[in-house]
Parts: C-alpha cells; structure tokens; sequence
C-alpha cells in the first residue's frame, strides 16, 4: 500500500474507500500527520487496518490511531466496533496481554525534594515490585478459593484484601471489575499461569516510571487530578500476564472451527473471530473478562508496592510521600458500549487494541469530580522521553467510539533494537540525562530503547489537534524500572 491508496478527509484523517477493495464492509480510517502515516506504511500496519474492515457487521469505519504499529492480525492502535447482534469477537482485536494498561499515581513532593534520593527510591521499587518473564514472582500466596473471586471481583478483591483505597477503585476504569467475568471459561492451564504471578511487573514493554510533571496545558483538569507542575508522578505499564496471554492462546485455538461453523470468511487466519451471541463467543467474553479483572487487580497490588517502596525511602526525609491515584485504564479490550451512529444509538463490541476508551465530560462511569472535565486518557512515552495525561472530549464520541492513541507505537521491531541497541549504554546514556535505571535484563533494556518507537508528541499532536483528547499534563521520566 502507498500514500496515493488514501483519500485525504482532514488535517490528519485519512481513509482508504470500501471500492479499494471488495471485500470491506466499511472504510478504513487512519488518525496520522503525514510523518507518521509514512511511518505506518514502512510495515503490515496499514493493510492489516484494511482486513479489519472486513468482518462482519461493522458501524462506521475500522479505525486506528496514530500510534498505529503492525500487531496479530489487528494492527496495534486499532479500533472497530461491532455490532452486537450480527458482529463479531475477535482476539486479535484485543491481543495476548488481555487489558494491558496504565495506572498514574501522583502527589505534593516536589522534583527538588525528591531528587537526593531518587537513586534510593529507584532500588526499593526494583526490590519490592516483582519483574521478569515466566512463571511465579508473585510475593501474594493466593488460595484458589480466593484467586476464583479475584477473577469475578477485580479491584473490590483488592479492596477487601488491603491494597486498594476506596478512591483508587473509584479511580479505574469500570470500578475495576468486570460483572460478565466466569472462571469457568477459562482453561486450567490459564489458571496455573495466573495464581503465581498477581502482583508482578512482567518483562517487555512493561515498566514503572517516575516522573516529574513538567508542564500544565489545562489548569483546571489539571487541578482536579491533583497534579502539580513540579511535582512527583509515578505510571505503572503492565497487564494481565501469562493468564491473558493462554486465554488468548486458548480461543484463538479454539475459534479455528468457529469460522467454518458460522460461515465466516477472513482474509488473515490471525482475525481468528466468533459471532458475539455465538457460545464461543460469549465464552471468550467472559474469559476476556476475567482476564481484564487479573489485570487490574495486578496493577493495584503493584501500586500498593510502589507506596510502600515510597514509604521506606521517603518517609521522615520529606514532607509529604504520600501518592493518590489519577486513574487506571486500559487499552487492550472489548467492550459492550452504546454509542450514536447516524442518528441510531448501536449497541457494539468496541475492540481497543493499543487504544485508549477517551469518553467525554458527563460519563456517569467516571467518578463525581471527574464528569465535568472528561475521562482521564493516559499516554506514557518510551524510556527517556515524555509520557502525557489528556482528557477525552465530544469530539471522540462523535469520530471514534470514544477512543484515543496509548502510547508513542513501535518503529522497530523487537529483534531489530536488540540487534542495533546496546542495553549497558543505553543504560549509561539515561543515567547521564539523569534517569535512574534498574532492569534485570541489558536485552530487554534494548527492546524499549526510545529509539524503537515513535515520538510521542507528534502522536499526541495529532489526538489533540483532531479534538478527540485534549492536553493536561506533559511528564518526563527521572527513574525507570524493567524486568
């Protein structure tokens, strides 16, 4: 595909026609500067947006953000909504790691109190907040009477176990509990994964990071988070582990013969899909659910650790450790939403694969304070480089099923960075900016380079620019920890 394939229909929207090819449903569309769309069209990202388009009973367009990057079968960044009675669940379009998210923490120390001990509060974060690939890691032993509610209550499990506050569950995405949640959808090989890693970081592009909140955009917003130009920020990046990861393994095994059952013709094996009112279909759903519950709850216990870490590097040597949360989101999942198209209200399954929900002021999902200025958007950046918080807007209800972009999206492929980056200088080249390092692995350091992914301000640009987010805050990073 080349440039010349789109059809220019604003500043940074483009669209490739249903007459591009026979079998779309729907137009494609592409939110990118011109930059960033020739980035997109370097790997399979575009054409992977194309074959989206073509399930069955899509509303509107097959979207992608402009952090678009290539991804199993769905391109990461992409968003389509499918109807609930006649559409589809795919997988694919919401990926392996089932509600991978960001969480922000924020609070009143500032940047010039925090620093003399930024090395210190590095190596606690590294030591109590478990990282690495494979099995276990966890310091939680969970009985499996107890991992069973976790995965139906989500954020209130963690609540009622001690490491949720009443405002941090008030401050997630859905209250952190998904209700359409069922264990017995899940395989007991997802479960085995699962039990031994809640409360652990994980590897890749997973990291907790604490930033200084360099700048201001909307005061206001601003204000009502409680963010404070200066002041210590922290995210954490991570999901649902290798319990996600099997439950995406499990269905995309399992769908093979759902295809043929339903008579449903795909262009890439890998948008491996189900009807939604399918049994399959709804045994993913409820898997998926338990998995985006794993997930949030994994994040809560990880922000639990980054406070005690807080606490016993920080307590009785400044003013004020303490941290609140400004929200938790996801941006791998499929959703059941209610949203306006032509003048009908559409009741769809919203897959946000590598994209952010973004609903506007006056969500009765969000917290009371929050309504009047919109759901919190979280956008972190690449190691070294700026991460954002927004706002959602109207305007993303209105073009994008009230999504957004959720990060700054790869340009180099894995394998490509660990070939091309030395972990050890990299490592030295943040420390000299005045970033503090702690990673278990040089390999997976180099992965995450920021030169393996595109600038997130020109992502940002074009989100905010479009309408469908709006500027609060710019953070860039002083400590980051990797697996």
């Amino acid at each position: 595909m080349n440039k010349q394939d789109f059809t220019r229909v604003g500043d940074y929207i483009w669209e490739i026609p249903v007459s591009y090819r026979a079998d779309m449903n729907v137009p494609a569309r592409l939110y990118a500067s011109e930059k960033l769309l020739e980035s997109a069209l370097e790997d399979q990202s575009v054409e992977q947006l194309v074959n989206t388009a073509t399930l069955p009973g899509l509303v509107q367009y097959a979207l992608a953000m402009p952090d678009i990057h290539q991804g199993y079968g769905f391109p990461i960044g992409g968003v389509v909504a499918s109807r609930t009675k006649g559409g589809v669940i795919s997988p694919g379009g919401v990926g392996y790691d089932i509600n991978c998210g960001v969480r922000v923490l924020a609070g009143h120390l500032l940047f010039d109190e925090a620093e003399p001990l930024l090395s210190v509060l590095a190596t606690r974060l590294y030591q109590n907040c478990p990282s690495g690939v494979g099995k276990g890691g966890s310091r939680l032993k969970i009985s499996e009477s107890q991992f069973d509610k976790l995965l139906h209550e989500g954020s209130s499990w963690a609540q009622a176990n001690g490491y949720a506050l009443p405002e941090d569950v008030a401050r997630t995405e859905e209250q952190g509990q998904l209700r359409r949640s069922d264990s017995a959808c899940v395989s007991k090989r997802a479960w085995d994964r699962g039990i031994t890693q809640v409360g652990t970081l994980g590897a890749g592009n997973h990291f907790i990071e604490v930033d200084v909140i360099e700048e201001i955009f909307d005061a206001e917003a601003a204000r009502v988070m409680g963010l404070q130009e200066g002041a210590i920020a922290v995210q954490i990046h991570c999901g649902s582990r290798g319990f996600g990861h099997q439950i995406c393994t499990d269905y995309v095994r399992a769908f093979q013969n759902a295809i043929y059952k339903y008579g449903i013709d795909l262009p890439d094996r890998q948008l491996i899909c189900a009807p939604f009112d399918s049994e399959e279909g709804q045994d993913y759903f409820k898997a998926m659910n338990a998995a985006a519950n794993y997930a949030f709850v994994n994040r809560q216990v990880l922000a639990h650790y980054v406070r005690e870490s807080f606490e016993q590097a920080l307590s009785g040597k400044v003013d004020d450790w303490h941290l609140h949360q400004v929200y938790d989101i996801a941006h791998n999942m499929a959703k059941v939403e209610t949203h306006h198209v032509s003048g009908e209200q559409v009741e769809a399954v919203v897959h946000r694969k590598g994209a952010t929900r973004a609903f506007g002021p006056g969500f009765e999902g969000l917290p009371q304070e929050y309504r009047p200025i919109g759901q919190p958007v979280l956008v972190p950046g690449s190691m070294g480089t700026a991460s954002w918080i927004l706002v959602g807007t109207e305007a993303s209800m209105e073009q994008t099923f009230g999504s957004s972009c959720h990060g700054a999206g790869r340009t180099m492929s894995r394998s490509r960075a660990k070939k091309t980056i030395r972990g050890d200088q990299l490592r030295h080249e943040l420390e000299e900016i005045g970033i503090n390092v702690r990673a278990g692995s040089m390999p997976g350091l180099a992965e995450e380079a920021p030169q393996a992914y595109k600038d997130v301000d020109e992502v940002v640009k074009v989100v905010s620019s479009t309408g469908i987010a709006r500027k609060v805050a710019r953070l860039v990073p002083v400590a980051v920890i990797k697996g």
